[in-house]
């Protein structure tokens, strides 16, 4: 669960447990009923600023949202349980799928150098 799906949803849940419409809020906080509903469904990160004035129009402190956040992440990660999945760096990812794709190209463990290894068939 990445940080702003989570206070994207800590939002919402404050917002319709006191039964307050998107409209509302986004015209309380001064921002656009379109991003504040981006930031809902954790699509958009909303700066320190942007956070303080939607939690202040939600009548929740920033602080005590966090909270509820970190507590949510904390469960979901503990949920998910321990990842057997071996992490691999983005760049060297997409080295791989771009080498995957040639033909006669065989894709290999990364070796020693830390890069893909291709070699031809």
């Amino acid at each position: 669960m990445l940080l702003r799906e989570a206070i994207g949803s800590g939002l919402r849940e404050v917002r319709t447990a006191r039964r307050r419409t998107l409209r509302d809020i986004s015209r309380a906080a001064r921002v656009s009923l379109g991003y504040l509903s981006e930031v809902e469904r954790g699509r958009k990160e909303p700066s320190s600023e942007l956070l303080a004035a939607i939690c202040e129009a939600l009548g929740v402190s920033v602080p005590d949202l966090l909270t509820t956040v970190a507590a949510e992440m904390a469960t979901a990660t503990s949920a998910a349980g321990r990842r057997d999945d071996v992490l691999v760096p983005i760049g060297q990812r997409h080295a791989e799928l771009r080498l995957a794709g040639r033909p006669g190209s065989v894709v290999a463990a990364p070796a020693s150098s830390g890069g893909p290894v291709a070699s031809a068939a």
